[in-house]
């Protein structure tokens, strides 16, 4: 059977999960849900994965569209901290509901994925949820992962559920291939590049500077060291080095221009260390030029082998986003099928991306992925 008359089978009929029956007798035998559900009547019928959405920007609208190109998947409710009357969502009948209500949902949900900021958002509800549901997430703050994962498999584990954070492109995609890389080629150097692509937190950033009326940030890799680093040279390099940062601000009427661009030359942590150019510009220009969220970057990782490291290599993987949380959004949707069925087979606890393995993610049968992607 091709990838797509596969696809097409399920989208028909809506089959049990596209996954062997081995994998299934296994999550019975780990004492997880049957594969199937028990009808009214007590017969059983065939089922998809029940997911939710807990919050409802761009991430959980990306999720939504992401789940309709996933017939194995069904979107059964999305929760948030507005008021609900107030959310359209794009599901014809599905419901939304105040996130405070969501413990009382669980029984109609398989995987819960979390779409809030990883800033205040999901250190909190990640290990809360996680109490209920299976769940996934995107917390992307590199150096709290470890106390985010702590915290988050202490509630899980305790619940029986399972929990996959750090579901994203950096940290998720890019990660595995640090992973790889570094296995592969042992003797070797990892480099990441991020851009030319908005960074929405560095545009926060500006926002608030007083005078402010709105703005965009690019970060761009600096292309003289990315060609470097292919050609095979491993050198040492600055943060300023490795990137700049480019800045379209619209200024309110009447306010110092001269002290914005001085404010945001000099903010630490956002922008002192890096050479960055500020663009002043009007409204209907930034909405006309600036309106989308694009994003992608780069993983390189040189290496030698070879007896006396005579030979060079180079790996590059790179990233080329129209939409940064459409794309977060479809890796977050994978690693939830992954999330479900690591459950059912009574793996329990915190997973990163380095923990789930390649089959969880994908919607063909292991005989179709080893006759097709093998």
């Amino acid at each position: 059977m091709t990838w797509k008359s596969h696809i097409a089978k399920m989208k028909k009929d809506r089959e049990i999960l596209s996954w062997s029956e081995e994998t299934v007798n296994q999550s019975r035998t780990c004492g997880g849900t049957s594969a199937r559900r028990r009808t009214q009547n007590g017969g059983m019928r065939s089922m998809t994965i029940r997911v939710g959405i807990m919050g409802y920007g761009n991430l959980g609208r990306g999720v939504e569209c992401a789940l309709k190109q996933n017939p194995d998947m069904e979107l059964t409710a999305v929760f948030t901290r507005r008021d609900p009357g107030s959310v359209k969502i794009l599901t014809e009948g599905v419901n939304v509901y105040p996130a405070k209500d969501a413990k009382d949902l669980a029984d109609q949900v398989d995987v819960l994925i979390l779409c809030g900021g990883s800033a205040t958002d999901l250190p909190e509800q990640t290990p809360e949820y996680a109490k209920y549901f299976n769940v996934v997430d995107s917390f992307d703050t590199h150096a709290k992962i470890p106390e985010h994962f702590a915290a988050v498999d202490k509630t899980a584990r305790e619940a029986g559920n399972t929990a996959v954070i750090s579901a994203g492109w950096d940290p998720g995609m890019f990660s595995l291939n640090r992973l790889y890389g570094s296995a592969v080629l042992p003797d070797g150097k990892d480099y990441t590049f991020w851009g030319r692509g908005v960074s929405q937190g560095h545009s926060d950033a500006i926002r608030r500077i007083a005078g402010v009326k709105d703005a965009r940030q690019y970060t761009i890799p600096v292309e003289s060291a990315l060609e470097a680093i292919r050609s095979g040279e491993t050198p040492e390099l600055t943060t300023r080095q490795k990137h700049t940062r480019e800045c379209f601000v619209v200024a309110e009427e009447g306010a110092d221009k001269a002290q914005i661009e001085e404010q945001i030359k000099t903010m630490p942590n956002y922008f002192a260390d890096y050479d960055t150019t500020v663009h002043f510009i009007t409204e209907e220009e930034l909405q006309r030029d600036h309106a989308g969220i694009p994003h992608g970057g780069f993983v390189l990782r040189t290496g030698k082998t070879g007896l006396n490291g005579e030979h060079d290599h180079v790996i590059e993987y790179s990233l080329k986003l129209d939409s940064n949380p459409e794309f977060t959004s479809c890796v977050l949707t994978a690693y939830a099928r992954a999330a479900y069925r690591m459950n059912q087979e009574g793996q329990k606890g915190c997973k990163t991306v380095f923990d789930v393995a390649p089959a969880y993610l994908s919607t063909l049968t292991p005989e179709e992925m080893r006759s097709t992607l093998l």
